[in-house]
């Protein structure tokens, strides 16, 4: 078990997390959407997330979204490195109706961040740009190569959700338990 906390002039955040958990979830952010998306990165990562954050609503969602993502960053980063004994590399394709998203990751202790996912607008009142500041906070913070790439869809929450789903699998079949491999990299150390 892992926790942050973290307070700003903008959010106060309490984060706990377990990698090796079942997939529960307390998530209490305030923006609606954005807790849907976190329960499901919750439940088809394995990863237990309890997570509260009061941020300044009043002006708009991007200080909340995007300081969630740079704490579970931070607890994710705290959980995983340093890296033994898992397969390291993780990728899944995630269907929902009509949109199909995939997500390839590196537990490579080097952040990058390919985000094709070309959505614009809002789902009810959420803004879909927060999604890619959320994954830019989260890899940044965790030292995660992640390509995250919508392969189809029209629907705006199903591509979004879709995306989230995809980098919860990835990341669920990177943490995989290989006792064979060791320390993952030839450089003997990540």
């Amino acid at each position: 078990m892992v926790e942050i906390n973290r307070k700003t002039k903008e959010t106060n955040i309490k984060c706990k997390i377990d990698i090796n958990g079942c997939g529960k979830s307390n998530i209490k952010t305030g923006v609606g959407f954005f807790d849907h998306m976190l329960e499901a990165l919750s439940k088809h990562s394995g990863i237990d997330i309890d997570l509260t954050c009061n941020g300044d609503l009043h002006i708009d969602a991007h200080h909340t979204v995007e300081d969630c993502g740079i704490v579970l960053g931070q607890a994710l980063k705290k959980a995983i490195f340093p890296i033994q004994a898992v397969e390291r590399y993780g990728n899944a394709t995630v269907v929902m109706d009509e949109a199909a998203t995939t997500c390839a990751l590196d537990l490579s202790n080097r952040p990058y961040l390919v985000y094709e996912v070309n959505v614009s607008g809002k789902v009810g009142d959420f803004d879909v740009e927060l999604v890619e500041e959320f994954f830019h906070a989260v890899v940044g913070n965790a030292g995660l190569t992640v390509h995250i790439i919508s392969d189809r869809g029209r629907n705006k929450h199903h591509i979004l959700e879709a995306s989230f789903k995809a980098f919860a699998v990835a990341l669920r079949r990177a943490l995989v338990k290989n006792e064979r491999l060791g320390i993952p990299s030839t450089k003997g150390i990540l």
